[in-house]
């Protein structure tokens, strides 16, 4: 069967292009809408593309008649959170087009995400921890996959060109309406300030102190990493709205009822632009609530070796989450997360959870892990040559194929 696939907004890098010449190659056929000049750029190359102007509320009508005069048989994307992709996965839906949605990896840092009709809280993956335990036994047992080369330097790259490709949008593309709700060139700035600062006091070192000090007193302490407050994560797939509605909440559970030598660490993300002074609002909210001797900030600080000496996780929906159960830590998740499943995460109060500690069923998380490589993530990357080169391997059968797992074995 020949499909003829749609591409919209993919990931700032040549992924989608590189792709699309993969699907051509292939035998498939191949088409583009561009919302931004950025999204001419890095087609360029590849042709059959429109350039849509409209505004967000004429999206619906353009996307209906689009896909039905050009016999759109998959339409394929990254991130269905955006705006111009919300109103494209409605009417693809309604017309029964398949949708591919490309999303950062659920298991970090050597798989990225391709999942059908959504990804995230609008994935298709069921909630059933039974039924995870009956497909792992069909599964393979997955490790970390296959390595490749990482950049961020070729990240921060590929970003910046796109967004100053875009700055030709006001011109050509005069309605269209960036994703996030901060501008690119607004981040850049304060990042680049943030980085410096950092450097400049030794930050990196300093954290470890910290860490190593905690981890030396035998000082039992919690783990709230936080997200970044324009992920859409927060923004549609939580109640809060920005960080610092995050760490009151938890701060305000923490001081009444967590043990009274107990230290809530508050760790911020590893791409936060700095826009917000994260650490200050931590500072502040530790005072209003009177625990200012009971809060440590971490700008950075490895991971791993906090989840190994960590009491417990909270979490609004992180890939940390994953990553806390990953190594056995009790997790509280108060967002929507694919992982946050009867028998894994806490499934009482937080103001109960800091006490009771219920540590996730290891034998479910296995069958889990393994259930969801196997149904969701592509080994490869978005933006290395070697990442790029071994994701489209192992793109191109699952998109041409008929069903995907979930689909054969769930029937959604």
């Amino acid at each position: 069967m020949k499909h003829n696939f749609l591409f919209l907004q993919g990931v700032n890098s040549p992924f989608f292009a590189d792709l699309a010449q993969a699907l051509k190659v292939s035998g498939q056929s191949v088409q583009r809408i561009n919302f931004t000049a950025g999204d001419c750029v890095f087609w360029r190359r590849n042709g059959n593309a429109v350039r849509c102007k409209l505004a967000a509320q004429d999206l619906p009508e353009f996307f209906a008649s689009h896909f039905t005069a050009n016999a759109i048989s998959d339409v394929v994307l990254f991130g269905d959170e955006r705006p111009v992709h919300k109103a494209a996965v409605q009417i693809a839906k309604q017309l029964g087009i398949r949708i591919h949605v490309f999303e950062e990896g659920y298991f970090r840092p050597y798989w990225v995400t391709l999942e059908r009709g959504g990804v995230n809280a609008n994935s298709a993956l069921p909630k059933d921890p039974s039924w995870y335990r009956e497909m792992g036994r069909s599964v393979p047992n997955y490790d970390n996959g296959q390595a490749f080369s990482s950049s961020f330097f070729m990240r921060a790259w590929f970003d910046s060109a796109f967004h100053f490709c875009s700055l030709a949008n006001r011109w050509l593309f005069p309605q269209y309406r960036y994703h996030s709700p901060v501008g690119a060139w607004q981040e850049y700035g304060p990042y680049l300030a943030k980085q410096t600062k950092q450097w400049m006091q030794q930050r990196e070192k300093a954290d470890t102190q910290k860490i190593e000090q905690l981890i030396e007193c035998k000082q039992p302490f919690y783990l709230l990493p936080l997200q970044l407050d324009s992920d859409a994560q927060i923004r549609s797939h939580s109640s809060f709205s920005c960080m610092r509605e995050v760490m009151g909440h938890v701060m305000a559970s923490f001081v009444t009822h967590a043990p009274a030598d107990a230290v809530l660490v508050v760790k911020n993300h590893p791409l936060d632009m700095g826009l917000v002074n994260h650490e200050q609002q931590a500072l502040q909210l530790a005072t209003q609530y009177d625990m200012a001797d009971r809060m440590v900030f971490l700008q950075t600080g490895s991971m791993p070796v906090l989840l190994h000496h960590v009491r417990g996780v909270v979490t609004v929906n992180s890939t940390v989450g994953a990553s806390s159960l990953l190594h056995k830590v009790p997790t509280m998740v108060m967002g929507q997360a694919i992982y946050n499943l009867p028998d894994l995460c806490y499934e009482g109060s937080l103001d109960d959870f800091w006490l009771e500690l219920t540590p996730p069923d290891m034998a479910l998380f296995q069958d889990f892990r393994n259930v969801v490589i196997h149904a969701t993530q592509i080994n490869g990357g978005f933006y290395t040559a070697s990442g790029i080169k071994m994701a489209l391997k192992n793109t191109v059968p699952q998109l041409l194929a008929p069903q995907n797992f979930i689909e054969q074995h769930y029937g959604k």
